[in-house]
């Protein structure tokens, strides 16, 4: 070996998680070159911590018979994730030489979304069969690995879940005693095409180690553990927070230009035509802005403070949406709360802002009394409405999307700017419009 393929190895074996960020950093080419140089285990530890969209090029590029080689050592989920990234074809190709202990867990699990159960389970679990003795049980537990232990799950010979037992009902056991008898058959499961957030909800809500997940047929075919439900809902909570800013959710902070570009620039547009969208109702009032320069200068003050309110509400629906807090039912509820709420923080807010325009109006421009109280009166009642408006969409923006089966955190933030700059624009300069006289 290499001098600097040594070097690069011990890298990886010393700190994998600064080699995942340097070699994230480095082009297609160079990753691929030095990628095809690291022994398989060296690989699996450098894979596990790289982001999808570098990982799979770089496992695209391999020969199949070393992507099963390095399949065969990682755990199946691991490994399922990183097979969901390559192209259908090669998939195939790669799972044929596979040993079927090892392809056949693979196989179940690629066929899941990474949104589901399925998808975020972990396969290799052990369970007793239903006609064991508890002196057959507690050999067979002594005979099984540590890692695929979790609950002690019991099942039919069909291998359809039939309930759990615990350890204690079994140590105390006689020895000849069926564990059917200590069953406890009313067990909480969940189905492999489950959404994976309904499956951390449930697994918060009742504090479990672990879930198993059944197929259709009621068959056992995995685990959720608490450790994996954790890092999904951590992953989910990410995704969430860069699809609000018009972010990808597969984007991470060194992934290469064209993908930042390809996932940004779609919404970079939709959101300059909302702007326009605004410049053409700020344009209506030209004439009026020309003749009372002030409006110019507190147009921004009204739509940012719409902006920040529906932030507000827009943040607070979609984490019950997302937490399931907001059930059916419950969205009319939450609505008149966040419009309540806005409208209160709306008066307030206004009152404070029109005194202080007032202030500077009459005491530092020099303006006559009538024009102070005059754009006093405009602002104070646009921001009223632009405010309540904006509690309002922020609530109801995400709730409709939803209801439409759309990802609610993909494009509330923008509807929810158009709204904003839309109704504060026009009510500030509508008002204004009213109270010409006052303000000229």
């Amino acid at each position: 070996m290499k001098p600097l393929e040594t070097m690069l190895q011990s890298f990886i074996e010393l700190h994998p998680e600064e080699a995942a960020r340097a070699f994230e950093e480095l082009d297609t080419a160079e990753a691929q070159r030095l990628f095809t140089t690291l022994p398989p285990l060296v690989i699996v530890s450098l894979l596990e911590r790289l982001s999808p969209h570098v990982s799979s090029p770089l496992l695209d590029q391999l020969e199949n018979t070393r992507v099963s080689q390095i399949l065969v050592e990682m755990s199946p989920r691991a490994a399922s994730t990183m097979l969901r990234q390559l192209p259908e074809r090669k998939l195939d190709e790669i799972l044929k030489l596979l040993p079927e202990p090892t392809a056949k867990p693979l196989r179940d699990l690629t066929r899941y979304s990474a949104e589901t159960a399925g998808g975020i389970m972990e396969p290799r679990v052990a369970s007793l069969s239903i006609d064991l003795t508890a002196e057959q049980a507690i050999s067979a537990i002594r005979r099984t690995p540590k890692q695929v232990l979790h609950y002690l799950y019991v099942t039919e010979r069909n291998g359809r879940l039939a309930g759990v037992i615990t350890m204690r009902d079994l140590l105390v056991a006689a020895p000849e005693t069926s564990i059917a008898k200590l069953l406890r058959a009313n067990i909480v499961s969940v189905s492999d095409t489950m959404g994976s957030e309904e499956v951390i909800n449930l697994m918060q809500e009742r504090n479990f180690l672990a879930l198993p997940v059944i197929d259709y047929e009621g068959r056992l075919v995995g685990v959720v553990t608490h450790d994996e439900a954790l890092q999904a809902g951590q992953r989910a909570a990410f995704e969430d927070l860069q699809k609000i800013s018009g972010a990808s959710a597969d984007e991470r902070a060194l992934s290469p230009v064209r993908v930042v570009v390809r996932s940004r620039l779609p919404w970079l547009m939709l959101n300059l035509l909302t702007a326009f969208l605004a410049a053409a109702v700020v344009g209506l009032f030209e004439e009026t802005i020309a003749k009372v320069a002030a409006l110019a200068v507190l147009m921004p003050v009204v739509a940012g403070q719409g902006g920040n309110t529906g932030a507000q509400s827009l943040a607070v629906v979609i984490r019950g949406l997302a937490l399931r807090e907001i059930i059916s039912g419950l969205e009319g509820k939450v609505i008149r709360k966040e419009l309540l709420a806005g409208a209160v923080n709306s008066l307030m807010v206004a009152v404070v802002t029109s005194i202080a325009v007032f202030f500077w109006q009459y005491f530092l421009d020099g303006s006559g009394i009538t024009k102070a109280v005059g754009l006093s009166i405009v602002i104070l009642l646009s921001m009223i409405i632009n405010m309540s408006a904006a509690a309002l969409s922020g609530a109801v923006i995400p709730i409709v999307l939803r209801s439409m089966g759309r990802d609610p955190a993909q494009s509330s933030s923008i509807f929810l700017t158009t709204v904003t700059d839309i109704v504060g624009f026009a009510s500030f300069l509508g008002f204004a419009v009213l109270f010409l006289p006052m303000l000229t």
